[in-house]
């Protein structure tokens, strides 16, 4: 395989847009959240257990900047796929990570073992040490966000329904104005209670 072949190449693993030159390590977390209510047998229940979210966390690396051959610039030449020249410099990849990160718009992420969608970047962590000092290591935690759709169901009018009252959905009846009693509560049964002593006393109500 001649130079260009290597260059021009498509890696298979992919974090959205961005293709790492090295994967070091991929760890994989798939968990179910078990509740501790007991669950009667046959009962039809489906909250005593839920899927997280997907979680994977990739040791990458990418390559320093700079001309890949000698005595041809390669920093002007574009890879298709990324977007990214062939001399992108680590700084820069860091800064597109990050631009990833804070975007917060899902993506796609492609890995040895399979593929997620809608990922986001929960963490990055570089480290810069004197034998990375001119290339980009970093770990990328990557957690999944669960995507839920709602759909609007026309109901029937109350006056159609059998228990019109108690199944229909809420309606909105306009502004209700509060119309003020003559006489309160304590007063009638002042006057209520006034009454039965004349009666009982042989008094004329």
């Amino acid at each position: 395989m001649d130079i260009l072949s290597v260059l021009f190449s498509q890696q298979r693993r992919r974090i959205g847009a961005i293709i790492p030159s090295v994967v070091i390590s991929e760890k994989h977390s798939d968990a179910l959240e078990i509740t501790e209510h007991p669950v009667e047998v046959g009962a039809p229940l489906s909250d005593h257990a839920f899927k997280r979210p997907s979680e994977v966390t990739m040791e990458l690396g990418f390559a320093g900047g700079g001309s890949l051959i000698d005595g041809i610039d390669t920093t002007k030449i574009f890879n298709i796929d990324t977007g990214l020249s062939l001399g992108t410099s680590p700084a820069d990849v860091y800064k597109q990570l990050l631009a990833l990160q804070e975007s917060r718009v899902p993506f796609d992420v492609i890995t040895g073992k399979r593929s997620y969608n809608n990922m986001l970047i929960r963490a990055i962590e570089v480290t810069t040490d004197k034998t990375s000092e001119n290339v980009l290591m970093c770990v990328l935690t990557l957690r999944e966000v669960i995507i839920s759709e709602t759909q609007k169901i026309n109901a029937a009018d109350k006056a159609d329904m059998l228990f019109g009252v108690s199944t229909a959905p809420i309606q909105n009846a306009g502004t209700k104005t509060l119309v003020p009693v003559n006489e309160s509560i304590g007063s009638q049964l002042k006057g209520g209670f006034q009454a039965l002593l004349n009666y009982a006393n042989g008094r004329p109500q």
